[in-house]
């Protein structure tokens, strides 16, 4: 089977991000000139999908008018001649690919938000994109290299890479036999972990492909102390009736999540930017900061 649709979990608060993300959605902070959600989506365009779900709240509204159509916009370049920036502002929505917004009325995690694209997905495999996770991977692409992998064993699997041991309590964390680069089939999976309990360092950094049956595995799943559905419990859950692999890619990953991961970003990309990348790193170069 072929994955063809992903889901974009994007109704957090980016509470971290306050307070830029009081009326910003935290996935339209940009790296450079194009915003974290553009990125996730031109990555699933790349992996050959070409149905985009966004689990989205009230306050995102921005995300839909990036992906919709800017008629006054794209007059206004037309007449002044300005192709390139014509065809970059049509290049956000790509032909043959479809955009669905759906809803996630209460904050209650990302099992449930991940519940809320069931009747949009159907009966079909899916991927799941967290924006948060800038993945820098053009020359060993993550999410094609899953999807691939997919339609030939039709197993769910999951993008792994180890964490700081520091930093493992804000992980879903997996154990694994074998630790080299490449696929194994996940043991066991545990949602922020101590570092005495993890029995790893290798964390899910914001890349999933799963079959229709992790749905029924996160109805089935228990709400935490905070009222939340753990993607990482009913991950668990799924192992028990499935093998799940993890995938340990080539590549770099960003957490946007966080200031620093952020501004690392920006950094990276500013660097290597077509336009303002060799300047920018002549900037660096003789800046005294």
């Amino acid at each position: 089977m072929q994955v063809k649709k992903a889901v974009f979990p994007v109704a957090g608060l980016g509470s971290r991000f306050l307070p830029v993300t009081k009326a910003n959605p935290k996935e339209m902070l940009p790296i450079v000139d194009k915003p974290l959600i553009q990125y996730a989506v031109e990555e699933a365009v790349r992996a050959g999908i070409t149905h985009m779900i966004f689990i989205t709240s009230s306050s995102k509204r921005a995300i839909e008018d990036h992906f919709d159509n800017h008629f006054e916009l794209e007059t206004r370049l037309q007449e002044q001649g300005k192709d390139k920036l014509l065809a970059l502002v049509k290049s956000i929505s790509p032909p043959g690919i479809q955009f669905t917004y759906v809803r996630q009325h209460q904050p209650l995690g990302l099992g449930h938000a991940i519940l809320c694209a069931e009747h949009v997905v159907g009966d079909e495999p899916f991927a799941v994109l967290l924006a948060d996770d800038l993945i820098d991977d053009l020359q060993s692409p993550c999410l094609t290299a899953m999807v691939d992998y997919f339609k030939r064993d039709g197993e769910s699997v999951l993008a792994v890479q180890p964490v700081p041991w520091e930093d493992i309590h804000q992980y879903g964390v997996v154990n694994i036999k074998d630790s080299n680069l490449g696929y194994s089939a996940i043991q066991a999976m545990v949602e922020k972990p101590t570092r005495e309990q993890a029995s790893s360092n290798l964390a899910a950094v914001g890349r999933y492909i799963f079959t229709p049956a992790i749905f029924a595995c996160l109805r089935q799943t228990e709400s935490d102390h905070r009222g939340e559905i753990q993607l990482t419990d009913g991950i668990q859950r799924l192992l028990t009736q499935a093998r799940v692999q993890a995938f340990q890619f080539q590549g770099k990953r960003y957490d946007c999540g966080s200031k620093l991961g952020y501004l690392q970003a920006m950094v990276a990309f500013g660097m290597r930017h077509a336009e303002i990348g060799k300047a920018f790193c002549d900037y660096l170069q003789n800046a005294k900061l």
